[in-house]
């Protein structure tokens, strides 16, 4: 006899009672714990590393809980995890006067694995890439790509420069607001089982685009503004040099990546003392941070460009042996740990209580702004690149996150100078990023309604294509 709805959602309010109480319970027994580790006081100040068990473990059961009531309202798995990660910050927990996520050191190496959960997460994205599908959609990712950039930076400055700022800040924040996070669309796909679709692999090749030009509008501006605003005394072959540091950096890379990498495996997996004990996953793994940091350290361009790169070059070898072993032991690390941290992460940057409200129209208008420019621009583009109307509000919509990308360039440009950390335009510019990332999400759930689904390869992502993922 098969339970009924009342039954089922008893079930589930019971298997969520646990953890909410347990993560209730943590959260109490934690301001003294966290106090000591951060602050030295007491006789003896705790091992910082204790409060960091406590952090990760309170990160990842409130994550599964977060993603499992998001599954339960039929929205996908990251929107609970971003959600969770707002209750988890400073926006709630300090008022309550609970640090057990705020110690400046604790902070420092949550970040840290949540980067390393990005970059592994674009590396499982690569390896779930088939080059030729990404080829066929070539055009349509050139067209969304460079108007995906062009039109967020038009739109912003035209609505931030009424407004009084001059026109290095207002082109500061078009870019930033032209930058995509294309790691939140792709792990929704992946979880709901359209990755594998025209769109997904437009998605995929586009933001490779987008982070190039983005990058290189940031140095533009840069550069603007160590000239003083004027394009006389711009140093242009400073910019040249970055055009063709990147665009050669991702050349090699590929070419490394695609006839490099499946032969060193192939080296290795004929060698028992190198592929026993995990040695296949372990050099893959390697093949990810390697990518990663020459991305960042040699091209110029994010580090989860070079991991993705390093698994597009993995994703050749045959679907058994191997690439299986590699994908089991890459996407439980993962999906089961680091990426986690990484959603929850992205929520944590959040602190409301900060944001002044005089400048919440300011900051709707921006919103409004970077939603519309992402959505025409890119869905523009991937008109004119053959899409249909639909696939290419597809595209846009995936294109709408701003995320950790969104994050890195506004640091940039506070670092810089260009942006006041205490204007109304910074503040904006912060919620915006990381409201776009919250309602991608959904959106992008609502754009795919009808389109047939595809089955991941990958093992912990295979239910996806059910849209069983909690």
């Amino acid at each position: 006899m098969r339970p009924t709805k009342n039954q089922k959602s008893g079930g589930f309010r019971g298997r969520l009672v646990i953890p909410a109480l347990l993560i209730g319970w943590l959260l109490l027994q934690s301001t003294g714990l966290v106090s000591a580790a951060t602050t030295g006081d007491g006789a003896a100040a705790v091992n910082p590393f204790i409060p960091l068990m406590l952090a990760l473990g309170v990160i990842l059961l409130a994550s599964r809980a977060g993603g499992a009531i998001a599954r339960r309202l039929g929205q996908p798995r990251v929107l609970g995890q971003l959600i969770v990660g707002v209750l988890l910050g400073p926006t709630v927990l300090d008022m309550l006067h609970w640090g057990i996520l705020q110690g400046v050191d604790l902070q420092h190496t949550i970040k840290e694995f949540a980067e390393l959960g990005v970059l592994l997460l674009m590396f499982n994205i690569g390896l779930e890439v088939h080059l030729s599908e990404l080829a066929k959609v070539g055009k349509v990712a050139v067209f969304a790509g460079v108007l995906g950039v062009v039109v967020p930076v038009a739109f912003t400055a035209v609505v931030v420069l009424p407004y009084g700022y001059d026109m290095i800040p207002a082109l500061f924040a078009g870019v930033t607001l032209a930058a995509t996070s294309v790691s939140i669309s792709a792990q929704v796909l992946l979880e709901l089982g359209y990755m594998h679709t025209k769109e997904g692999n437009a998605l995929l090749a586009t933001a490779l685009i987008d982070d190039v030009l983005a990058i290189l509008a940031v140095s533009l501006t840069l550069v603007l503004a160590g000239a003083g605003g004027s394009q006389d005394e711009a140093d242009y072959g400073q910019l040249l040099v970055i055009i063709i540091q990147m665009a050669g950096y991702i050349i090699v890379a590929f070419l490394l990546a695609w006839y490099g990498l499946p032969r060193i495996m192939t080296w290795i997996q004929k060698r028992p003392q190198l592929s026993t004990a995990y040695g296949i996953p372990i050099f893959a793994l390697v093949s990810a941070l390697l990518f990663g940091w020459s991305a960042e350290y040699i091209g110029g361009v994010a580090a989860i460009t070079g991991a993705f790169i390093a698994g597009v070059g993995l994703s050749q070898l045959p679907a058994t042996g191997m690439k299986h072993e590699i994908e089991q032991s890459m996407s439980q690390l993962a999906y089961v740990f680091l990426v986690p941290i990484f959603f929850v992460d992205v929520g944590l940057e959040t602190d409301l209580s900060v944001f002044p409200l005089d400048a919440l129209p300011f900051m709707l208008l921006l919103l409004l702004m970077a939603v519309l420019s992402k959505v025409l621009g890119a869905g523009f583009g991937a008109r004119m690149g053959g899409f249909d109307l639909r696939e290419s509000l597809r595209v846009g919509v995936c294109m709408v996150s701003r995320g950790e990308v969104g994050l890195i360039i506004i640091s940039i440009g506070l670092s810089s100078g260009i942006l006041d950390g205490g204007s109304e335009l910074y503040a904006s510019l912060f919620m915006v990023i990381l409201l776009t990332t919250v309602f991608t999400p959904p959106m992008v759930r609502w754009v795919f309604q009808g389109k047939q689904r595809t089955k991941s390869s990958h093992p912990a992502l295979a239910t996806g294509a059910r849209g069983e993922t909690s």
